[in-house]
């Protein structure tokens, strides 16, 4: 008999961008940024809830020096071709805050059939048109191409980051056109700074969505939607529709703030479930980013009667 899935949140807490994958071995495979800044986790459980206690597994660790020393950031895990692979951003270590945001994106490839076991390899730098602040890739697969999303800041276009998509070659090589479908052009995604990152892709119903993070990481943080139909090439930045209002955002009412930088999965009985971090509290000391205690949420997604994903508001913590 098919019931309801429950979640308590927070579900993990400090763990910030995060990334949930449902296997067809049945687990759910997590990991997320570790308020460190130093490492990549992965765990995993054979359900939501289960992913609370699951005993993390260290798959990589920063480098004391160099391009892959400082603020490894937002991994996501990802199954392709028989192997898996994790992207994450990450910079250098500087003495001063100026190399904060001078992330590129780097993937690692896991030929064990559970990813928590053998070796991840370094692929090195996933290159992209430009050499400039770059982060937060996820990638999909639509009708046999594997499209890589990323954000990353054209140095020719005021603001810190635009989304852009292309085809891959293979799990750490892109190839062809790479084409911007998002940038902060609304009132709430330049709030702070002017940000799309995050993205993440559902499909349903002839559609592809695709959600995304807008606006400094502090309250002000939210998600949200673009659309693309089916048939239409995805490579063309006019197949993309970006809705005029954040889908996702800060809930007084319930205490939470900046929801965001989220991933979709489905409950053990096939129900969508958004997955993204949020704080309980408004007012932060010091820089958004230092502070470790945005926590990984889990609830369930719903469906307008237009076939549009109905998101909802923030559930309180403590509630199922």
């Amino acid at each position: 008999m098919n019931t309801n899935r429950e979640y308590t949140n927070p579900l993990v807490e400090q763990r910030a961008d995060p990334w949930v994958y449902k296997h067809t071995d049945s687990y759910y495979y997590f990991t997320a940024s570790v308020p460190e800044y130093d490492r990549i986790e992965v765990r995993r459980a054979l359900t939501i809830e289960g992913l609370r206690e699951a005993q993390p597994v260290v798959a990589w660790r920063k480098y004391e020096s160099g391009p892959l020393s400082a603020n490894i950031w937002a991994p996501e895990i990802h199954y392709i071709d028989g192997k898996w692979y994790i992207y994450f951003a990450a910079a250098r270590t500087t003495e001063t805050k100026e190399g904060l945001f001078d992330h590129r994106m780097y993937a690692l490839e896991n030929t064990s059939a559970n990813p928590l076991e053998g070796e991840w390899t370094e692929k090195g730098q996933v290159r992209t048109a430009w050499e400039s602040f770059a982060l937060d890739a996820t990638t999909f697969e639509h009708r046999g191409v594997h499209y890589y999303v990323w954000a990353q800041k054209d140095p020719e276009i005021d603001g810190n980051s635009n989304l852009y998509i292309s085809a891959m070659e293979n799990g750490w090589t892109l190839k062809g056109p790479q084409t911007m479908i998002s940038t902060p052009e609304y009132p709430w995604e330049v709030i702070g700074f002017k940000v799309n990152e995050g993205a993440a892709v559902l499909k349903r119903g002839g559609r592809i969505f695709m959600s995304f993070s807008a606006s400094a990481t502090d309250h002000n943080y939210c998600l949200g939607l673009l659309t693309a139909d089916e048939d239409s090439d995805l490579l063309d930045a006019a197949s993309w529709t970006k809705h005029p209002e954040p889908m996702f955002q800060t809930s007084e009412e319930n205490g939470q703030y900046g929801p965001g930088h989220n991933s979709f999965t489905v409950d053990e009985n096939g129900e969508d479930v958004l997955i993204y971090h949020a704080r309980n509290y408004k007012e932060i000391t010091g820089d958004p980013l230092y502070d470790p205690n945005r926590h990984t949420r889990a609830q369930r997604l719903r469906w307008n009667a237009d076939g549009t994903p109905d998101f909802g508001v923030p559930v309180r913590d403590g509630v199922k």
